[in-house]
Parts: C-alpha cells; sequence; structure tokens
C-alpha cells in the first residue's frame, strides 16, 4: 500500500520506490529440504536424518516466482540448516556485498542479510513483520512442493535415489533446472502440489542460533516500518 500511494503520489520508478522501502532488496526465500537416498558405503551415519532414513540436505534459495536461483545440494541428512548456510558461498557473498536480504525460518541465525521471524512477537508491529514475514518465505516450501510433485524421485513416497552420493546431488541439481525450465516454458503444474511443511520441520535444530547485532538492528528496522 505504501509503496503505491508513493508512486501515485510522487511518480517515481517502481525500482526506487522499491528500494526505498527495502522491497527490492528481498532477494528470495531460504531453506533446506530433504531427499532421501539409499544408504552410502561411506561415512553411512552422517547421512541420516531426524526421521530415521538416509537422505541429502538440500539448501535452496527461491524467488517470489518459485524459481530456484541458488541451490547446495551435497550436505548430508543430519547437518542442520544453519550450518550448512554458515559454510557456504552465498553467505559470504552476502556479507562482502550489499546487495540484499533473504528470508528465512527460525532454523537460520538472525544476520543483516538474513531476516528470520520474531520467536515471542510483542506488539503490533512485530506481529505484523512475522506475518509479511511468513507469506514472503511461504514461496520456497511451495517451490519446494512443486520441484518433488513434478519430480517423484526425490521424495519418499517415490522411494529413494539408488546412487552415490555424489550422483544423487547431481539428479537433485539437474531436476532443480528442469523445475525452472518448466516454469519458463508455462509447463502446467501438476494436479496435485506435495506440502512441504510437515515433512521438513524435521530439519530445524533444538536451539535457535544466536542473532548477531547487525542482524539485530536491521530487523528493528523493518519491525518499526509496520
Amino acid at each position: 500500500l505504501l509503496l503505491t500511494l508513493r508512486f501515485l503520489g510522487k511518480g517515481d520508478f517502481y525500482s526506487k520506490v522499491g528500494d526505498l522501502h527495502g522491497v527490492s532488496r528481498v532477494l528470495g526465500a531460504v531453506d533446506g529440504t530433504l531427499v532421501p537416498i539409499i544408504a552410502p558405503h561411506d561415512n553411512e551415519e552422517v547421512y541420516v536424518c531426524r526421521k530415521g532414513y538416509h537422505a541429502l540436505n538440500i539448501q535452496a534459495v527461491v524467488d517470489s516466482n518459485m524459481r530456484f536461483n541458488d541451490v547446495v545440494s551435497r550436505w548430508p541428512g543430519s547437518a542442520n540448516d544453519a550450518s550448512i548456510f554458515d559454510n557456504c558461498g552465498l553467505k559470504r557473498h552476502l556479507e562482502l556485498n550489499d546487495v540484499g536480504m533473504l528470508l528465512g525460518d527460525s532454523g537460520y541465525p538472525l544476520r543483516h542479510s538474513l531476516m528470520t521471524p520474531v520467536l515471542r512477537p510483542q506488539g503490533r508491529q512485530q506481529t505484523a513483520y512475522n506475518v509479511a514475514h511468513a507469506r514472503g518465505r511461504v514461496v520456497v516450501e511451495r517451490a519446494f512442493g512443486l520441484l518433488k510433485s513434478r519430480f517423484r524421485c526425490l521424495h519418499k513416497t517415490g522411494g529413494c535415489l539408488m546412487f552415490s552420493t555424489d550422483k544423487c546431488a547431481q539428479i537433485v541439481t539437474a531436476c532443480i533446472h528442469l523445475h525452472n525450465l518448466c516454469l519458463h516454458r508455462h509447463v502446467p503444474m501438476p494436479g496435485t502440489v506435495l506440502r512441504q511443511g510437515g515433512q521438513d520441520m524435521d530439519q530445524q535444530p533444538l536451539a535457535v542460533p544466536a542473532p548477531n547485532n547487525s542482524g539485530v538492528l536491521h530487523r528493528n528496522i523493518l519491525i518499526n516500518r509496520y
């Protein structure tokens, strides 16, 4: 509403208005999803996820159109989302270049470039921020659901990938490229799209990662806009 009113009143370019209010600086939503695999010969135990089966934990960044813009597919199922993000090249790129921010759930650490929800919101502004955050972040869950609906080999209902861990990671990446191509070519969605929320809640760590001061300050600035 604020963007529309400013545009109507000032006639600014949309990009300028978005930069002013911080909207165009949201690069996408980040999350992890489990892809079941056969038990590997080496380091078999580290691939067991919290639900008790062998898997890869796939980190991905998705834009508002459910297009995958960044994927990390090499981590075992026992790795949690926060650890994967802390060790990925995207995190370092965002820290070194002020290009925007990501939206992540409470399993991620609050950082200047990674906004997470307020765990125990107090007052109207924090609640409104959480609602807006959830609406923006849900796109990554929808994208994972659509990806696994199109490519059932990535979902537990399709069994598991029967290859080496490296080959399984390549298959996941190939399916994601095909997913993006389907979006580009406007291929119709499957009749039923799998829901991701229930399956992937097991990936969240038992303890919430500690925020840093820059992240807290940046989130408070956003909250004060509501």
